[in-house]
């Protein structure tokens, strides 16, 4: 009866979005290129913030970085805290500018500063990127969670974990290609907001239940159980990273720093929501909102890792003692113990929302990004609106199908997370080097920027598949993964720097044109809220702050 009540509820909850997305957006302009891809720039500052929090609030992250919480504690919040800085450098720096030019696609204005090549570079990277790397971790990461949550053994009666992640992969995958490909940005804008809400109350749900879990068998109470937790793992909570931890205090300053700040200011995937903002303003409060919230995420994308670790190691609760060798598993059996099963049954459609807005918020961008760099640039210059729209939701269909079959052989990485944000580095190190010092350096030309983004793919490249079969990895170069991104990232600002000193730009000075697509009056609190929020960043990390894991007692 049990597993009656969590398929029902996950089955209500998750038809009830998309009810709900079908009546805001049934008279939806999605015939023409604006409409379809950016929601005919009309998005206000809610749809934005919730938009932006869900398409990274995937299960990359509710599985991955809980189960990196639960092997290394609060170290991991870097992935959530240091966000703030980026979004705060985006709302004030970055989206202006893009604004100004009206750009439907991060490749469009590398044309628009630098030349096509340059803008071909770019997408082709995207495009690789998107299809073997992001949309099938998207895809295993999700699968994975909800098998968890679900109990799908019991539901299907099928046995075999590999055909039951099969299955949940090509399930998920289809569904969020139709909500991708038939509804355009703005359906994915829309359910995306309606989850996000979801998302959060059921997040914050999984740590209250689980705090009155650990006070239950404890026999204490739910305030007692916080102590409890604290008091028997303090090394846990530490927002400092060691020496030995994936992320040491000091990468946030080198190579953490800088994919959070491509993540968040130039990755297509997350920038296309604001660039269809209906003003400089709504984008501004927009972004900054969702900066607010993501203060919150170490409450739900962190602390469950760390209650399972205790319930594993400390309590010893059955089945939780199989998580030593499968972190990434964390978070599903928690779910599964800790709430009631009708509520299971919501979370899992909440989970299946997130999992369904990173998914069809990648697709949308990758269709975006092919039909209007590739396709309409190279290959049917004259192609109508109605023919880039058709050919966007063919090629979307084809990358859906290529991700639903790459997905399943992710199975045996150590951390999901992990692998995601190092494959991240391969090409948010280049483009964002590029990217910034267009903006910062008007006499940095095209050659320069083509040069910088090759050589940034191959040096990285190299580094990741090359010579680790010669013994030699990042870490043994730079110490860690992200000193390694980070020094790289250094090197190509230099070359760059040097380049544009010896050999500028021929055509002078680059001047940025205002094509007058949007109202760029800026928020007038925006740069107030950017300081507090920033002020907020450093509070977070100094109440939780022990760096006697550098320089001892």
């Amino acid at each position: 009866m049990d597993h009656v009540w969590v398929f029902v509820s996950f089955v209500f909850f998750t038809a009830l979005v998309a009810l709900a997305t079908w009546l805001f957006t049934r008279r939806e302009d999605t015939g023409s290129r604006t409409g379809f891809f950016l929601a005919g720039r009309g998005l206000t500052f809610p749809f934005i913030a919730g938009s932006l929090l869900l398409t990274n609030l995937s299960t990359e992250q509710m599985v991955g970085l809980n189960g990196q919480a639960f092997s290394y504690g609060l170290t991991v919040m870097v992935w959530e805290v240091v966000a703030v800085v980026a979004l705060v450098a985006m709302a004030l720096f970055f989206l202006p500018r893009y604004l100004k030019s009206g750009i439907t696609t991060l490749p469009e204005l590398m044309e628009i500063r630098y030349n096509s090549t340059t803008r071909t570079i770019c997408n082709l990277a995207f495009l690789i990127i998107y299809a073997t790397v992001l949309l099938p971790v998207i895809l295993y990461s999700g699968a994975l969670g909800l098998l968890g949550i679900l109990d799908m053994k019991s539901l299907t009666g099928i046995q075999n974990d590999t055909t039951l992640l099969w299955l949940m992969i090509w399930l998920v995958g289809l569904i969020g290609a139709a909500y991708a490909l038939f509804g355009g940005l703005r359906t994915v804008v829309v359910s995306d907001t309606f989850n996000g809400i979801g998302l959060l109350i059921g997040g914050f749900m999984i740590t209250l239940f689980g705090i009155a879990f650990i006070g239950k068998s404890k026999h204490i109470s739910w305030i007692s159980g916080c102590v409890e937790l604290y008091r028997e793992i303090p090394d846990r909570f530490n927002s400092i990273g060691g020496p030995t931890d994936p992320t040491p205090f000091w990468s946030i300053f080198t190579g953490v720093l800088v994919i959070h700040l491509f993540y968040w200011c130039t990755n297509q995937q997350i920038i296309q929501r604001t660039l269809a903002a209906k003003s400089l303003k709504e984008g501004q409060r927009g972004v900054l909102l969702c900066g607010a919230l993501k203060l919150l995420g170490p409450l739900y994308l962190v602390l469950p890792g760390i209650m399972a670790y205790y319930l594993a190691t400390k309590l010893k609760v059955d089945g939780f003692e199989n998580l030593m060798d499968k972190p990434d598993n964390a978070y599903g059996m928690l779910v599964r113990s800790v709430l009631p099963k009708p509520l299971v049954g919501f979370f899992a459609a909440v989970m299946a929302g997130a999992i369904l807005s990173s998914f069809n918020s990648a697709l949308n961008s990758t269709c975006t990004l092919f039909t209007l760099d590739i396709y309409k640039k190279h290959l049917r210059k004259n192609a109508s609106d109605l023919e880039i729209v058709r050919v966007g939701r063919i090629f979307g269909w084809i990358i859906a199908l290529i991700a639903m079959l790459v997905a399943p052989l992710l199975a045996g990485q150590d951390s999901i997370f992990g692998f995601l944000k190092l494959m991240d580095g391969l090409y948010a190190i280049p483009i964002f080097s590029v990217v910034l010092m267009g903006f910062l350096n008007k006499r940095v030309p095209s050659a320069a920027a083509n040069f910088v983004m090759i050589c940034g793919l191959v040096i990285i490249a190299l580094a990741y598949f090359v010579l680790p079969l010669f013994g030699i990895t990042t870490k043994t170069l730079c110490g860690n993964d992200f000193y390694f991104l980070g020094l790289v990232f250094l090197i190509l600002v230099i070359v760059l720097q040097f380049w544009s000193t010896i050999a500028p730009r021929r055509e002078g000075v680059w001047v940025q044109k205002d094509v007058g697509a949007v109202d760029l009056k800026p928020w007038s609190l925006a740069m107030p809220v950017g300081i507090a929020l920033l002020i907020l960043v450093i509070v977070n990390y100094a109440l939780f702050a022990d760096f006697s894991v550098w320089f001892g007692k």
